[in-house]
């Protein structure tokens, strides 16, 4: 007799369903899978009907398309950052999978709904509730601002972090209202100011900030998509000007549909189900937060925040 609990654990190893796209080339089906470095059936099929349907309308003519399947965890087997990223270019043949943040979400006093650093927990499409949330989107246009000086090689340099903006559509259709896009997963931490009234950066003061540069590559981020160095360059590469798709998975119908799976051990697989199996043992089950039942609560916790004291670093020593 299979115990409940064991009974779970079967349905999350139970096999994927294979991918039902008749057309999908030989060199792409070999990256199709829930292994390390693989990209899950639902979440390629989805991606890719999206980029063909957006192609077909003229929308977009990039050869290259973009996925993120936000269910796996930051960290891979080997200590590194987790892929769950996709760079997909059907024209070239190529595909990568890459590092990427998800939302951290926050807690607060009517409604806890923060993430762990491994596995994402709570989506949301509410404006302020840094969570991720699956569905379509579009590459949009690109916005550079400057963050502050860091050390380099000894020496003082900017940084300047560059935004791509992401157009929504469906449940997504606020990520310009939530500020929704991806850029290198880079902050900068600020420490003091220093005087430099010839910089174009300087204040009206003549002073600068000046921090340390943090990275969190493959952690969580305030709900945008978030990618190492090397990677954002690429990606603000290939899309500069000439905008793609973006698929993100798990939608909200797929996180109500496994939370409800889960809660009655229902097999997954079984119900045409997916969830990536390690974060799903870690959340236990998944739960999505309308902006309806979420905004409100957000709005109130700002109203009641106090006005915040003007900011003034010290002086660098």
């Amino acid at each position: 007799m299979i115990r409940p609990a064991a009974a779970l654990a079967l349905a999350l190893c139970a096999p994927i369903p294979a991918l039902a796209s008749e057309d999908l080339p030989p060199w792409l089906a070999r990256h199709v899978g829930t292994g390390t470095g693989q990209i899950a059936p639902v979440v390629l099929e989805r991606a890719r009907a999206l980029y063909q349907e957006q192609v077909a309308e003229s929308a977009v003519s990039n050869g290259c398309y973009l996925a993120m399947d936000a269910t796996r965890p930051s960290t891979a087997s080997g200590g590194g950052p987790g892929d769950r990223f996709y760079i997909i270019c059907e024209e070239s043949e190529t595909f990568r999978a890459v590092s990427s943040g998800y939302g951290s979400g926050r807690t607060l006093p009517e409604a806890d709904f923060r993430n762990g650093r491994e596995c994402a927990r709570h989506f949301s499409n509410a404006e302020g509730s840094n969570l991720t949330m699956g569905g379509a989107y579009l590459t949009a246009e690109t916005r550079t601002s400057f963050k502050g000086f860091y050390t380099e090689a000894g020496e003082r340099v900017p940084f300047e972090r560059t935004f791509l903006l992401f157009d929504g559509m469906g449940e997504t259709d606020n990520a310009r209202e939530r500020e929704i896009g991806g850029h290198v997963a880079m902050f900068l931490r600020w420490q003091c100011r220093f005087s430099s009234p010839e910089s174009p950066h300087a204040d009206d003061e003549g002073f600068v900030p000046y921090g340390q540069r943090v990275d969190y590559a493959g952690g969580r981020s305030n709900g945008c998509t978030t990618w190492t160095e090397d990677v954002a360059d690429e990606i603000m590469a290939m899309v500069e000007g000439d905008p793609t798709t973006l698929y993100i998975y798990p939608e909200s119908g797929d996180i109500t549909a496994v939370a409800e799976a889960v809660s009655t051990r229902a097999d997954l697989a079984e119900n045409g189900l997916y969830w990536n199996a390690a974060c799903l043992r870690e959340i236990e089950a998944p739960q999505f937060w309308t902006r309806q039942t979420l905004r409100p609560i957000i709005d109130q916790w700002r109203a009641s925040l106090p006005a915040p004291e003007p900011l003034e670093l010290p002086l660098c020593r």
